[in-house]
């Protein structure tokens, strides 16, 4: 049987809003690890410890409602990805403060939520969608290694069989 690996959600939430919703939502222990900051260095320092690139590692960044801080909220998400390319990145933001900050923060963000009643439903579906692309990733490296085994195999099998016909011809 597979071994499930874990899902670490490393949560940075400076007004303290949305943390224990995430908590509830994701509360078995044996698949989750939910762990919160509320300062900057703190958050930082998590994903910088948690390297394994094995587990499937997704950062939730809750965005502040000025646009003042959009800029440090994007030098935020390339820290983050400069750590571990393979960190899955979600911005939650206010509804109407979201086109400002598709413009500004481009590039490496997994998901843009709005923050609303539905924030986390959404926020569990790109949660699994993450899960499902770093799965993948994982099987595909493990089907290449065994295809290259296997023609590895092949091709030693193939020089041992023309080896043997050039040896002891009278046998074949």
């Amino acid at each position: 049987m597979p071994v499930q690996k874990k899902t670490i959600l490393i949560c940075y939430d400076d007004h303290r809003s949305f943390t224990e919703d995430i908590r509830k939502r994701f509360s078995d222990s044996s698949r989750y690890n939910v762990v919160s900051f509320h300062t900057r260095q703190d958050f930082i320092a998590c994903c910088k410890t948690e390297s394994d690139n094995r587990e499937c590692k997704i950062a939730i960044i809750g965005v502040p409602d000025t646009r003042e801080q959009f800029q440090a909220i994007e030098d935020l998400t390339l820290e983050i990805k400069r750590i571990d390319q393979k960190t899955g990145l979600i911005l939650l933001a206010q509804g109407d403060k979201m086109d400002d900050l598709k413009k500004i923060i481009k590039f490496n963000i997994d998901s843009y939520i709005i923050r609303n009643t539905n924030m986390i439903l959404r926020l569990h579906n790109a949660v699994k969608k993450i899960i499902s692309e770093h799965s993948i990733v994982l099987y595909k490296k493990r089907r290449n290694f065994a295809l290259y085994v296997l023609s590895g195999f092949l091709f030693l099998s193939l020089a041992a069989f023309l080896v043997a016909c050039l040896l002891f011809p009278e046998c074949f």
